[in-house]
């Protein structure tokens, strides 16, 4: 064994005394629908809801190992380090500040006050992770306390390679392939590492949201770079430039290999798992799983273990979820449609509707025009290809529309 790998299970027993090895599931679902052996490491059952428990605990443990005055940690997080980080100050009894992004889910702002108690204090900073980092960086050096990484830290990276232990321990050998999620890297990192020095030869995928894909950027020019324009909707693992000593370990992964999952298909997947297996997984949660439709070639009758990362979702977030997630699957669209204004023509419109054809949102924009007036309409239906007789339906009558179901610009001022 290299010492990396002693390590990573040295870190997987101290564990223990903490909480159990999280489960490894096989799923019939998806199993049946992929026509593989399909099984599930569901670190959402972890204490915290996440596996960053296990990166936040080792670090901490190992600080204190190696400098037992220390009293103090800082931390940045969108929510999942916040929490671990907050469960293991409430347990080795130290001081903790964490700072997350003001645009943190409230469910996990709550859970974070829970797990630390009255040994955090909570700091609102920024709207997304990468400043919320700097001013806990900044605050840190002020302070004179210990920074604890999310994930460019190697004690954390070697925390996070306890997955690794325990699926092989679990499987009993090791499997075709796994998938895992990719934010800053240091669930990567650490199980990409674990498997190459470990010996196993199980292929890896690595999934990004498409509005984060910081590991595609940095695999595209040779070293991290800092992404423009971040989506923050998977907050979980949207971060804007992946860490340096992640992409260390990141940087062979053929480019092939690195996956990018749409943040609307990722709504589609999160209410597939709760609604078919009743497993709450947040955005972040279900990257691994969403890609299965892209591998459904290369996994056919082999062994494969998707990593569910975490489970900390706000079920306040549910409207916008399955709002994107009908726009995606093209069963929810919205028309600025041009109605004349005279006696009946809303009830012509109303008459061209199909059965399965609902109005969800109704709005005058503009009714200067004498003859016309602009209308913001929402439609939803059961099938994609009613739209199809729909439109046919309204061109026939007259009826002039813009379909601006995709356009993120004028949805972003009306919708």
């Amino acid at each position: 064994m290299s010492e990396f790998t002693k390590a990573a299970t040295a870190a997987t027993d101290a564990m223990r005394a903490v909480f159990a090895a999280t489960p490894l599931l096989r799923n019939d679902h998806l199993s049946e629908r992929f026509g593989a052996d399909i099984w599930l490491k569901r670190e959402d059952l972890s204490p915290v809801r996440s596996y960053k428990i296990r990166g936040a605990f080792t670090a901490m443990r190992k600080r204190l190992e190696a400098a037992p005055g220390q009293q103090h940690f800082v931390c940045a997080s969108a929510g999942n380090h916040a929490q671990g980080v907050a469960f293991a100050c409430r347990h080795f009894g130290m001081e903790g500040t964490i700072f997350m992004p003001v645009t943190t889910p409230q469910q996990k702002i709550m859970k974070t006050r829970s797990f630390g108690g009255d040994r955090v204090e909570i700091r609102l900073v920024g709207d997304i992770f990468d400043q919320s980092l700097a001013a806990a960086q900044a605050f840190c050096a002020q302070a004179g306390a210990h920074f604890l990484s999310p994930f460019d830290d190697d004690d954390v990276i070697e925390g996070q390679a306890s997955v690794a232990v325990e699926m092989l321990e679990q499987m009993g050998h090791a499997p075709d392939m796994v998938v895992l999620p990719v934010g800053g890297g240091g669930l990567s990192a650490g199980v990409t590492r674990y498997l190459r020095e470990a010996g196993v030869t199980a292929d890896l995928r690595l999934v990004e949201p498409k509005g984060g894909a910081s590991l595609r950027a940095a695999l595209e020019h040779g070293a991290p770079v800092t992404l423009q324009g971040l989506d923050s909707f998977v907050d979980g693992a949207s971060v804007a430039r992946i860490g340096e000593r992640t992409f260390a370990q990141l940087r062979d992964t053929p480019l092939g290999h690195v996956l990018i999952a749409p943040e609307n298909r990722i709504c589609v997947t999160m209410l597939e798992m709760l609604n078919v297996e009743g497993i709450v997984l947040e955005p972040a949660g279900a990257l691994s799983v969403d890609v299965l439709p892209m591998l459904a070639g290369d996994i056919a009758g082999k062994t494969v273990v998707c990593l569910t990362s975490g489970g900390n979702f706000d079920f306040e977030r549910l409207p916008e979820v399955k709002e994107r997630a009908m726009r995606y699957l093209g069963t929810k669209k919205y028309l600025m449609l041009r109605l004349p204004q005279r006696p009946g023509a809303l009830r012509d419109f109303l008459e061209i509707l199909g059965p399965e054809d609902d109005i969800a949102r109704f709005e005058y924009l503009k009714k200067t025009a004498r003859n016309f007036g602009t209308v913001l309409i929402g439609i939803e239906t059961v099938a994609p290809e009613n739209f199809e007789g729909l439109f046919a339906r309204m061109a026939a009558q007259g009826f002039t529309f813009t379909d601006i179901t995709d356009d993120d610009v004028i949805a972003g001022f009306v919708i």
